[in-house]
């Protein structure tokens, strides 16, 4: 099942493999992608569906050196190049829209634009900053009034037509990881006690005011979203209410009609993992296209889809070293280990070399 075709809304897959969302850093200016991430990008589009790296719908989104935003024509311009490349050899590409929030830098983000997050508490840890050459803290953030929130929202929905004037075939809203979508969902971070905090209700508005803004701006069929349970990045965790919560974000984001919900289980990474009962009731909350991601081997996907487990399986770090990805899961050929050294950095080492 691994190497059927799929249709995902509007759209036709070529087999069931998701190149996942992975940061890479190569947006070198101005935030702006560039030919070296279209050739990136193009060697890896014999995925059924490739999902971008996180792209910020704002400046104030930028979180960390050199990654590419969605805001302006000069980085519409430079993601033409890219869904070019993936569309003349027959892939299908989704924008990871990724607002960094509290996760960021000032010294990371272009001049006028501000970290911002829905409480006033620094992120714990360090990030690397180019302007300093070395890791530093993360930088306190402005708490985003109500009326900064509603603003906030129509960053997203105009970046989403910003992608499909790019031509991108839809977006993935990163609601995981501990970005900002996700920093409204998680009580450990959201300590608001307003509309958009004290309570599910409250901590899931954000993230359903932004997707219904996006459906409303380029359609359901071309909207998905990325989640994570059971998540412990940037000082996420679990809380007493996640099981309900993620429940009724998943039904909430079914009724909208989202393309897809992506469901990220990063306990081949050392998180804790989302149980397989949670998994099952959010994929029975959820009536449009499941993807399961977290340390896939052929064969374990090729068990879950054939479960019904899920539609979609994504591959993250072997995409990474084996533009070929594909055709190695299908031959059962060996892959190629990754350079770990070179995930961050600039150039083409460790990126369009494999």
């Amino acid at each position: 099942m691994l190497f059927d075709r799929y249709r995902l809304g509007g759209v036709e897959l070529n087999n069931r493999i998701v190149m996942a969302p992975m940061t890479r850093s190569r947006a070198v200016e101005n935030n702006t992608p560039n030919e070296l991430m279209a050739k990136y990008y193009g060697q890896r589009a014999s995925a059924g569906l490739i999902v971008t790296e996180g792209v910020s719908p704002s400046p104030n989104g930028l979180g960390y050196a050199r990654i590419p935003g969605l805001f302006n024509e000069a980085q519409v311009a430079g993601w033409k190049l890219v869904t070019a490349a993936v569309h003349a050899k027959g892939g299908k590409i989704f924008v990871q829209l990724m607002h960094t929030g509290r996760v960021s830098h000032q010294d990371n983000l272009p001049a006028g634009a501000q970290v911002v997050g829905p409480s006033p508490e620094v992120c714990p840890g360090e990030m690397w900053v180019d302007k300093t050459g070395s890791m530093q803290p993360h930088t306190t953030p402005h708490v985003l009034g109500e009326a900064e929130i509603k603003n906030v929202v129509q960053e997203y929905a105009n970046a989403a037509k910003l992608a499909i004037k790019a031509g991108f075939d839809g977006i993935e809203l990163h609601a995981a990881n501990g970005y900002l979508m996700e920093q409204f969902l998680n009580p450990n971070v959201n300590k608001r006690t307003d509309g958009y905090g004290a309570n599910i209700a409250g901590r899931n508005r954000f993230v359903l005011e932004v997707a219904d803004a996006c459906v409303k701006a380029i359609g359901a069929t071309k909207v998905g979203i990325r989640i994570s349970p059971q998540g412990v990045f940037n000082s996420t965790g679990d809380f007493p209410e996640l099981e309900p919560q993620f429940l009724a974000l998943s039904r909430d984001l079914s009724k909208l009609g989202l393309v897809y919900l992506h469901l990220v289980d990063h306990s081949a990474m050392g998180a804790p993992a989302v149980s397989a009962e949670l998994k099952k009731k959010i994929r029975q909350a959820f009536a449009g296209t499941y993807i399961a991601v977290g340390g896939f081997t052929a064969q374990t996907a090729e068990t879950v889809l054939e479960a019904k487990e899920a539609d979609l399986i994504a591959f993250g770090r072997p995409f990474i070293s084996n533009p070929d990805l594909v055709e190695k899961l299908k031959t059962g050929a060996a892959l190629t280990d990754p350079d770990m050294s070179t995930f961050y950095t600039s150039g083409e080492k460790g990126y369009t070399d494999y």
